[in-house]
């Protein structure tokens, strides 16, 4: 191989020069005055794809690690097929990136099989595989080479989630907190939690997770875990905190995105390069305290969730997990849990009435106001106010299909929404929108520019 060549293509990739150094690897690979040693093709095959990634053609790339593959002599089979894995990922093809990321962790050469398992978990979820998932993003958090299982336990708990454990995601959530992490990653972190205390009716704790989860107020719930923080605080000062276990299955709507899981199929890319020019993505590493979790768990203890075997989360995911039941007088406990559930339903209802919610809400018929302004006029104010009125106040509205929710005060009459608006010149508006109670619904009552500097 001609090594002058090679280590220019190596310079110009670490100047993320990608095209250079695609350029200078393809030209490597077809020296025919310099032969190619035994591995060599597979690992020039391994660069171009490497290049190719990094210049968004995941379609040649998957070609060239293809050809890496090929060679039999090029010891990186772990590493070459995670990025195949990765590549067919960023396509949607997540049924090819599963069966590569099986044979990078096959490969007991391959010492990062942590990241395999984190990219296969994300692939199994995309597939609607959360038991599956739920295996692969376990062997991430337990493979000691892994620097921080934060990103694992997190996803994790998400699995179990979907599966209706929510105990079990409890403790998956909290022994991810004696790792540092981002503050959004944090976030993100303590709002799951939540959501997991709400469904095991531990409310206490649901509602301190939440506000852990909001206090640098960088961080803003999904609806779903607003409505549980809700049900958490009513619920507290009702003094029901631990009582409502019963009654609080896993919500419907509960949030189920996890980390690595990018709702358009995007992929996070490591390149795997074991020669030293890869570019690895940023973990965040603590070493784990001693002492107790501030919700009760003690980090590295004997969780559940470590313990369940790979047959008891496949049996979840089908539905086969037995239980036992009792046999008389089935109908009458049938009707009991209806009347019960319906007298729930009304309660719930009525709760979330009164703090605000409803249908369609706030957001709702503010973005259509934004959507539309001249046409919305007419559909989206409160009969109250008048068509000339209305008029005027839709004038400086700028027109934007997807405006910015900055902010909103909710309560059960009224309501204020923080609303930033796009201009077609690229330019930013920022407008206070009040809003009435209309039966269930809402409805405009005024539209006015807001200058955040000074309020």
């Amino acid at each position: 191989m001609n090594n002058d060549l090679f280590q220019q293509a190596r310079s110009a990739y670490a100047r993320r020069d990608y095209e250079g150094a695609l350029a200078a690897y393809t030209q490597c690979l077809q020296d025919a005055g310099s032969p190619l040693a035994p591995g060599e093709a597979g690992q020039l095959y391994h660069q171009i794809g490497n290049c190719l990634v990094k210049l968004k053609n995941h379609g040649e790339a998957i070609q060239a690690y293809t050809q890496a593959t090929a060679d039999a002599a090029y010891d990186a089979c772990g590493a070459v097929n995670y990025n195949l894995g990765m590549a067919y990922a960023a396509l949607h093809d997540y049924e090819d990136a599963v069966k590569h990321f099986e044979v990078a962790v096959s490969d007991a050469k391959y010492d990062a099989a942590y990241k395999a398992y984190a990219g296969m978990g994300s692939a199994l979820l995309k597939l609607g595989k959360s038991a599956e998932a739920g295996v692969a993003f376990r062997e991430a958090a337990l493979d000691e080479a892994n620097p921080d299982p934060t990103k694992a336990l997190l996803n994790l708990g998400v699995c179990f989630m979907a599966l209706d454990r929510p105990s079990d995601a409890v403790a998956s959530y909290e022994s991810a907190l004696q790792f540092d992490m981002a503050p959004d990653t944090r976030n993100k972190l303590y709002a799951n939690l939540g959501q997991a205390y709400v469904a095991c009716g531990q409310m206490q704790k649901a509602a301190a997770a939440f506000e852990e989860a909001i206090a640098d107020k960088t961080y803003f719930l999904s609806d779903s875990a607003s409505v549980d923080y809700q049900r958490a605080v009513a619920a507290v000062a009702q003094g029901t905190a631990e009582i409502t276990q019963v009654i609080a299955p896993v919500s419907a709507g509960a949030d189920m995105s996890g980390l690595d899981v990018a709702a358009d199929g995007s992929a996070m890319y490591v390149d795997q390069d074991p020669y030293g020019d890869a570019q690895s993505d940023p973990y965040y590493y603590a070493d784990p305290y001693a002492q107790a979790g501030p919700y009760g768990a003690v980090p590295g203890g004997d969780d559940r969730f470590f313990n369940a075997s790979d047959e008891e989360l496949e049996q979840w995911s089908r539905g086969l997990a037995k239980q036992d039941r009792k046999r008389r007088n089935v109908g009458l406990k049938i009707l009991l849990v209806i009347v019960l559930l319906v007298l729930a339903l009304f309660g719930a209802a009525a709760f979330l009435y009164t703090q605000g919610w409803g249908y369609p809400s706030q957001e709702t018929v503010v973005r259509q106001l934004f959507a539309d302004p001249e046409n919305a006029a007419s559909s989206v104010f409160s009969k109250e106010v008048g068509a000339e009125s209305a008029a005027s106040m839709v004038e400086p509205v700028v027109q934007d299909a997807d405006p910015n929710i900055d902010g909103m005060d909710r309560s059960m009459s009224d309501s204020t929404v923080y609303v930033t608006a796009k201009t077609a010149e690229g330019g930013e508006v920022q407008y206070k929108v009040s809003l009435v109670r209309d039966l269930i619904g809402w409805k405009v009552s005024s539209v006015e520019l807001y200058f955040a500097s000074q309020n």
